[in-house]
């Protein structure tokens, strides 16, 4: 499911126009990208969290020569599916 699917099923489900459900998803993505952005953390209960993560430092291997490349730190997204989501996907199985 991408965007465009995803807003025409709120819009469906809520009765609301395209538009109006496009502009919510839109918002609550951007709100939850500028939280995480920041350092903080977006709790939905039953859902999941999003936050941001420090990836270590560490050395890897160029495939094409073999040498070893020291590979910096970095800031990455992640999230955490919440017990409730979990629950539902192992029913799925």
């Amino acid at each position: 499911m991408n965007l465009a699917e995803l807003v025409d099923v709120i819009a469906a489900q809520t009765g609301q126009t395209k538009v109006t459900s496009r502009d919510v998803v839109k918002t609550a993505l951007d709100t939850i990208l500028k939280e995480v952005k920041k350092g903080g953390r977006v709790s939905i209960v039953g859902f999941g969290a999003f936050y941001q993560a420090v990836r270590k430092s560490r050395t890897g291997r160029n495939p094409q020569t073999g040498d070893v490349v020291k590979i910096a730190a970095s800031r990455v997204p992640r999230f955490k599916a919440g017990k409730d989501f979990r629950d539902q996907i192992k029913k799925s199985r």
